[in-house]
């Protein structure tokens, strides 16, 4: 075994910064970097210069690797945004823009999308890389047979082999691919106008792409001949860093939004398509949704305040008699498609700290609800439930989530997806499964047990919640019967 040991690399391509991680087989970072991102924004536009993401990342990688000995690392992962895609030419360089996963100038093309959606079972909203991809070839169709799809992570994998590689079927989701028939649905692209040969080679998360070439190695300090591995989207790459990859195992990442990602050994099918899945690097499922309800909400309603003061004044109304839904701006998209919906507080706070915890009870009525559906669905939920996200940071809430969920909660000591990039590089090493080896890397800060005489009372306002929401038309009667048979 190489002195030392070996060390894994894990690469994170977000909207504000590039991450690196070095990682090793015992979960201990050796070394870390990152450098920031600039995005022009106007509107619903939200775009990058796809040659400042090589660029951060070769600089945060030289950064995690100071004082790292090259002959410990052993193999590089990368995640990125999910639906940010950009059209390449043959050699790899960009010619438009990053479109990000937020812009939503493609509504019209989702529109059009909607029958893929429908057959690939989950909902295509304009935010996915299939609409902005259509939104592309009709502002510049000239580029229809003389470019090629190209997702944010892929510009980042081609330059660290040093020629075309495939892309991940995780990044591939969004733009369309059949992730259970692990091919792109050519019928369906030919009907919008896609042809067949922009669309890229597609291989599963995991699998190895190539080896590090010299130019590469020379500017990352990653050696060359470190195997490239496959990646993920940055909300897989966090459930992995999390851990939570064991059959009926769930991640709640709450941070300006609430995201529930969780692991089946079979598919999990959504008739009203807000919760889909990507594939899990085993072979198996990784069932999620993200709602428009999250922490967002504190610093909205409470602009330029002290949080962490408003957190303990929340601490003195336990239930708050308000109830609260909250939301920044209309419509949810999980746990139930209400594109009507908009924030509620039913009731009147007696001061701001009532106020305050008012949006942290009914956070955590949001999340224990998503749990409820994924549970009507059919989905495993008995399993390990870990917090990662911003909200961790306050132990208070995770207490509090605890309490509504009347279950007990893990704190993974890591949550980035740099760290779950790290953790699937480690498992492309032949005959190791991913969950074995994210169980090795992936420790436990601390487990947050329900307290017992808080559970009863959050109950009963958390099925008052669900009472409202279903006399409004938001949540339909099958949801509220199986939150009030408490199934979840």
């Amino acid at each position: 075994m190489t002195a030392g040991g070996p060390i894994w690399i894990g690469l994170d391509l977000g909207t504000q910064s590039a991450r690196a991680l070095a990682v090793s087989a015992s979960g201990r970072v050796a070394g870390s970097g990152s450098r920031p991102l600039a995005s022009h924004r106007d509107g619903a536009r939200h775009e990058q210069d796809p040659e400042t993401w090589w660029e951060a990342l070769a600089a945060a990688c030289r950064e995690a690797l100071a004082g790292v000995a090259a002959e410990r690392v052993e193999g590089v992962a990368t995640c990125a945004t999910s639906g940010t895609i950009l059209l390449v030419d043959r050699d790899g360089a960009p010619v438009t823009p990053a479109l990000m996963y937020d812009d939503t100038r493609a509504s019209s093309q989702a529109r059009r999308a909607t029958a893929a959606g429908r057959a690939l079972g989950h909902r295509i909203g304009a935010g996915w890389g299939l609409p902005k991809l259509l939104w592309l070839l009709e502002q510049q169709p000239g580029l229809a047979r003389a470019a090629r799809l190209a997702h944010q992570s892929d510009l980042v994998t081609r330059r660290l082999v040093g020629h075309e590689v495939a892309t991940d079927s995780s990044h591939a989701l969004k733009s369309g691919y059949d992730v259970e028939a692990d091919r792109w649905p050519y019928e369906l692209f030919d009907a919008l106008g896609v042809p067949a040969g922009l669309l890229p080679e597609v291989v599963r998360s995991g699998s190895e792409l190539g080896p590090v070439c010299d130019r590469a190695a020379e500017q990352t300090a990653i050696p060359a001949g470190t195997p490239v591995v496959a990646g993920m989207t940055d909300g897989c790459a966090g459930q992995l860093a999390a851990g939570a990859l064991r059959d009926g195992a769930w991640n709640s990442v709450l941070g300006t939004t609430l995201v529930l990602k969780g692991a089946s050994s079979r598919r999990i099918r959504d008739p009203n398509g807000v919760l889909y899945c990507h594939r899990a690097p085993d072979g198996g499922w990784l069932p999620g949704g993200a709602s428009s309800s999250g922490a967002g909400v504190l610093s909205a309603r409470f602009p330029g305040r002290d949080l962490d003061e408003l957190g303990r004044r929340a601490q003195a109304y336990e239930h708050s008699a308000p109830l609260a839904y909250p939301l920044v701006a209309r419509g949810e998209r999980f746990p139930f498609d209400a594109p009507q919906a908009h924030a509620l507080m039913l009731g009147e706070p007696a001061d701001d700290g009532e106020h305050f915890a008012a949006l942290l009870q009914g956070l955590a009525n949001v999340e224990r609800l998503c749990l409820d559906y994924v549970s009507l669905l059919g989905a495993p939920v008995d399993g390990e439930l870990s917090l990662t996200g911003g909200a961790t940071r306050s132990r208070y809430w995770c207490q509090l989530r605890a309490d509504v969920l009347g279950r007990p909660v893990r704190l993974p000591e890591q949550g980035e997806s740099a760290f779950g990039m790290a953790v699937l590089a480690a498992s492309a090493t032949p005959g190791r499964a991913c969950a074995d080896v994210a169980a090795e890397m992936c420790r436990t800060l601390a487990i947050i047990d329900p307290r017992p005489d808080r559970v009863g009372r959050f109950r009963d306002s958390y099925l008052s919640l669900v009472a409202e929401l279903e006399r409004r038309g938001w949540v339909d009667s099958h949801l509220a019967r199986h939150a009030r048979a408490g199934r979840g």
